[in-house]
């Protein structure tokens, strides 16, 4: 059991994990950046550290200023929820070299499944299927729109619809200067869009000994820019042979790169109830 967490991250995140935290008897750490210092995560943790100003490069992707502040503040643990450093695999080992336990998959899971394009093609050796990709030079011959993503995206960052290659630098360039200011990295990949899908998730939990288990799906559909405002489960969108296939396609996934600890397999699901994987 861990005496004190430290939660590398802000806002209502944060806050669930500092919830959990007290719930569970264990001590809270927030971190912030100087504009966020009156927010309800720093009033609600047991106490609280400054790791920066201006934007999240300078504080919330900070590794060096986040591992300093667990080490001066006793942490014995990071909780990264969600985004900035959770899919980083150089911020996991940096953890490691400081006996600091990440919460989260190992950094050897994150090299293969946090860089997008990375994951596509891990999934599509191992069969699992994959909305196809394509590069600007073929997605005039495969035909508009195509979906341009960020490979170290999340939480709907980095990512736009190009409806026509007019329209292609333009989103191009807007998705990745989002995705180098969100994640630090500029790097991106281009699949088909899929119009008017479905966004479903299953939920995974693996053991150290190879055993994974699916627990179900949630519906995410219900979004703005890319946030989900809805989750439903079971899915109305997917009948029982659909959600068996998807399961079985989930523990592929997580067995596959050998993943550990919670997690989620997302699909979407196209209008013909074609499902494709997306991320993990």
């Amino acid at each position: 059991m861990f005496e004190k967490i430290l939660i590398a991250n802000r806002g209502e995140i944060a806050v669930r994990i500092i919830r959990a935290c007290r719930n569970m008897g264990i001590r809270s750490v927030a971190v912030y950046s100087k504009e966020d210092a009156k927010s309800l995560h720093v009033q609600l943790a047991d106490q609280r550290i400054c790791i920066g100003e201006g934007p999240a490069k300078n504080s919330y992707l900070n590794m060096d200023q986040i591992i300093t502040a667990a080490r001066n503040m006793g942490a014995d643990a990071i909780h990264p929820g969600f985004g900035f450093l959770s899919e980083n695999s150089e911020f996991v080992r940096r953890c490691k070299e400081n006996g600091i336990t990440f919460i989260g998959p190992d950094a050897d899971v994150i090299d293969k499944m946090g860089n997008k394009s990375h994951a596509r093609k891990t999934m599509m050796e191992a069969g699992v299927p994959v909305v196809p990709g394509v590069g600007k030079a073929l997605a005039a011959e495969i035909g508009y729109p195509v979906m341009i993503k960020a490979s170290s995206g999340g939480g709907g960052k980095g990512m736009r619809v190009a409806r026509s290659e007019e329209d292609f630098e333009f989103q191009f360039n807007m998705a990745q200067r989002e995705s180098a200011n969100a994640f630090g990295d500029d790097t991106m990949y281009i699949e088909r869009y899929v119009e008017n899908p479905r966004h479903v998730e299953i939920q995974i939990m693996a053991d150290n000994y190879g055993s994974v288990v699916a627990l179900g799906e949630r519906d995410c559909s219900v979004q703005r820019n890319h946030q989900k405002l809805i989750e439903e489960s079971p899915s109305p969108a997917i009948n029982e042979e659909t959600r068996k296939e998807m399961n079985r396609y989930a523990i592929l996934a997580a067995k596959t790169v050998g993943y550990t600890n919670a997690g989620t397999i997302e699909f979407i699901v196209d209008p013909q109830g074609r499902f494709y994987f997306m991320e993990m």
